[in-house]
């Protein structure tokens, strides 16, 4: 951390900031210039907070050189993490779809997404039993009646699923149904005690992006999970708010490189939330399999019209069997495989 003192700092307080800084272990290291005097923390610089540090007289900036967050950075960890799910490979080479509707909504309606997910040759399915909505007076999910009848769905064709996890109180729901990916979206990115559960347990967690955070934010927020010892972390861009209308949200396919080059842990993209328009849901995609994704959450339904949730934006199976063959073409032009 670097420590730059006022030009107005007495030696008084010069010497009261060297020893807050040899207070927490660390050594301090003065360098004294014709107008200013900065001072470098030497050493694990995380147990110095940058705002205490400017509230001490003298001091005009606190910057960290080091960056905030340690477990899910790439520079403690060089090799690219692969995540195994149910012997479904997510990162290094391997890219995973994970599809399936937005909402658990009936036996016969799973009984056939499932269907539909495995003969498109999708591993993973995904589905929501609890349901976060912008009002309370639309549909929240069917609850753990969902979560049953998604797992007896999903067993049936042998898939992992992947399912939304909204308050922490539910876990023991989850582990009970054994949800083999707990989903955390993005109105529970920064649901710090919520990330800390999860961080408790030894289950692949996706991690979606905020609406409006930073990627340091969502990169903090991936540490919460981490630093409780769960260190199986997914990255799901799902589009940021903007002021465009036209469409839901704006996928940033920025993020994708920019995470790549942060972090050692998967990253994958949601297109369906992004776009919000099932027609815009394969161009999306394709981007983000491009952009180097690791794979996508992509929303189908076995008859987009009737889905309960979101219906605009789910695709047909036809459209999620086309899909497929589509990203495979791009995935062999990138040195990449889905399975």
């Amino acid at each position: 951390m670097i420590i730059v003192m006022s030009n107005a700092a007495t030696e008084e307080q010069i010497e009261s900031v060297i020893k807050r800084i040899e207070e927490k272990g660390l050594e301090a290291n003065v360098s004294r210039g014709t107008e200013r005097t900065v001072i470098g923390a030497i050493g694990d610089e995380r147990s110095l907070d940058p705002e205490l540090l400017e509230s001490l007289p003298g001091v005009e900036q606190a910057l960290h050189i080091v960056k905030p967050y340690k477990i899910v950075a790439r520079e403690w960890h060089k090799e690219d993490t692969v995540i195994d799910i149910k012997g479904n490979l997510m990162g290094g080479k391997q890219i995973q779809i994970i599809s399936g509707p937005c909402s658990v909504e009936t036996p016969e309606q799973m009984e056939k997404s499932a269907k539909a997910v495995k003969a498109a040759g999708v591993r993973l399915m995904r589905g929501g039993a609890f349901k976060p909505r912008t009002s309370p007076y639309t549909f929240q999910g069917t609850g753990v009646e969902g979560l049953e009848m998604f797992r007896k769905a999903a067993d049936k064709e042998g898939l992992p699923i992947v399912t939304e996890l909204m308050d922490a109180r539910q876990l023991d729901t989850f582990m009970k149904y054994k949800v083999d990916v707990i989903q955390i979206g993005t109105r529970s990115m920064q649901n710090f005690e919520l990330l800390k559960e999860v961080g408790k347990v030894n289950v692949p967690v996706i991690l979606k992006r905020g609406m409006s955070a930073t990627i340091s934010e969502w990169l903090m927020a991936a540490e919460y999970i981490a630093a409780g010892g769960n260190h199986n972390i997914i990255f799901c861009e799902r589009g940021i708010r903007t002021f465009e209308t036209y469409y839901r949200n704006v996928l940033d396919v920025t993020a994708i490189p920019v995470l790549k080059k942060e972090t050692h842990l998967p990253v994958i993209v949601d297109p369906s939330h992004a776009g919000g328009k099932a027609w815009m849901v394969a161009a999306l995609s394709r981007a983000a399999i491009a952009a180097g994704a690791d794979g996508l959450l992509v929303e189908m339904h076995p008859n987009p019209c009737e889905a309960w949730c979101d219906a605009d934006q789910a695709i047909n199976p036809q459209e999620l069997i086309t899909l497929m063959g589509e990203l495979r073409g791009i995935a062999k032009v990138i040195g990449r495989e889905i399975l």
